[in-house]
């Protein structure tokens, strides 16, 4: 998978501040199909197909993540966006192990599907192949969640997201 030729400028230089200020770090993976550019950015990275092609997409996710860390401007949204699309690939693929189809609840309805039970993820090549690609993105996520930078970002975000909210305020 080749990555998507990479903008002229970082993200965070056409992105504007009030945008970026809108931003939610929020639970789990929520925003991360709708907050552009960096879906856009980001989407044609994630693959959890296969374990050869999750580690391949989860390899080009962490090198954006240190990309967007590594900029002029270090891109904390950027940062986050892309430990958002590494967990999505891990929760998408253990999903796709635990139920055949991947497909959590009956069509119409908030009823939840049978589980796959272990012993069957272990007899089945494709639920076992989906339970280590989950496996991939585990590894790749925990390791974002551990970054020195990201934690350090994350807490200047957050300060400069508070100190934007008390401006707006006043305005």
């Amino acid at each position: 998978m080749t990555p998507p030729p990479s903008s002229p400028r970082p993200l965070i230089n056409t992105t504007p501040h009030a945008h970026r200020m809108s931003y939610r770090i929020g639970r789990g993976e929520q925003g991360v199909l709708t907050f552009e550019p960096y879906k856009s950015s980001l989407l044609p990275l994630w693959r959890f197909r296969t374990v050869a092609v999750a580690r391949r997409s989860a390899a080009d996710l962490w090198e954006r993540f240190e990309q967007f860390d590594r900029d002029d401007e270090a891109d904390f949204v950027g940062m986050d966006m892309a430990r958002k699309f590494i967990q999505m690939g891990m929760t998408r693929a253990k999903r796709y192990a635990n139920h055949a189809g991947g497909r959590k609840y009956r069509k119409g309805t908030r009823d939840e599907l049978p589980r796959s039970t272990t012993d069957e993820v272990q007899r089945n090549p494709e639920l076992r192949e989906k339970e280590a690609a989950s496996q991939v993105f585990r590894e790749v996520w925990e390791r974002c969640r551990a970054h020195e930078g990201y934690q350090r970002r994350k807490v200047e975000f957050l300060a400069e997201q508070r100190e934007w909210a008390k401006q707006q305020a006043k305005s």
